[in-house]
């Protein structure tokens, strides 16, 4: 262990810290990251307390699969932020997947590789898009087996994981049912996008056949995500796509969910989950 003014760095794996199992999305190695042997970099940011994983070369899932009793079938692909340099994985990825679990919709946590990390050979519209296509197609593979209505998987992305959740619900790809590979017989298509605070709202369009949209930000946010949310959110409507926003007068950028949280925004993932309870898909 190696320590620092404000940081603790650790070089483990998140599965000596959280109990969950992680599903690799290729067993055999990612396309794309061969010969990457590299272990993640995990870092404990001080006094917040998250975990921060960079040097990821192994793209992988994390469970968090409801009560059969409260299971209501709805499901998230959720993509943490960190300036696709690294990701803040407790705030914006675990937190979030633990708070949608106990109300019945499954989550689970996706690590990406990450193209603005240190050295990365990645891009943010081939790897990091790739990953999570590949994610949607995992879960849709295992949907029985989780009691999840394929239908009803949406993705939620944080900041930099908020552009990579955006390019899935622009980018997405119909299933192959002649593919070798069992997963690209599922189509990536997600039936609904989730993006708090997003990065590069810019480039964000409405395609045929786009999925339902929840777009989330603080108004102190910097003005390309505060102003680019709203701009976003008028595409869609303008495309008669169904798009709830909503931008909290006293919120930055970064808030996730935290234990440590006051005010209105400390309650927003209760309004995600009224609309997606709601929505149609």
């Amino acid at each position: 262990m190696i320590k620092s003014i404000g940081t603790i760095i650790i070089f483990l794996s998140m599965n000596h810290i959280y109990a969950q199992s992680e599903i690799l999305l290729w067993p055999n190695g990612a396309p794309g990251s061969e010969g990457k042997s590299t272990p993640e970099h995990v870092r404990i940011n001080e006094p917040t307390g998250d975990h921060v994983v960079s040097q990821i070369h192994h793209p992988s899932i994390t469970p968090f699969i409801p009560a059969i009793e409260t299971n209501t079938g709805i499901a998230v692909i959720v993509a943490p932020g960190g300036g696709h340099r690294e990701l803040w994985i407790d705030h914006e990825g675990y937190n979030i997947a633990k708070k949608l679990q106990q109300h019945g919709i499954a989550a689970f946590v996706l690590k990406y590789r990450l193209a603005k990390d240190s050295s990365s050979t990645y891009s943010i519209d081939v790897d990091e898009l790739a990953d999570i296509q590949r994610a949607i197609q995992l879960v849709k593979s295992r949907a029985e087996k989780w009691k999840i209505n394929p239908n009803k998987l949406g993705v939620m992305g944080f900041s930099a994981g908020g552009e990579v959740a955006a390019l899935a619900a622009m980018k997405f790809t119909d299933g192959n049912v002649a593919a070798s590979d069992p997963l690209e017989k599922f189509s990536s298509r997600p039936a609904f996008q989730a993006l708090i605070y997003p990065g590069n709202a810019q480039r964000f369009e409405v395609v045929p056949n786009a999925p339902p949209l929840f777009i989330l930000g603080g108004y102190e946010d910097r003005t390309d995500i505060a102003v680019g949310i709203a701009e976003v959110y008028l595409k869609y409507k303008k495309k008669n796509v169904p798009a709830e926003l909503h931008i909290y007068a006293n919120a930055g950028h970064g808030f996730g969910l935290r234990s440590t949280a006051k005010g209105a925004v400390s309650t927003w993932l209760d309004r995600f989950v009224d609309w997606v309870n709601e929505v149609k898909m």
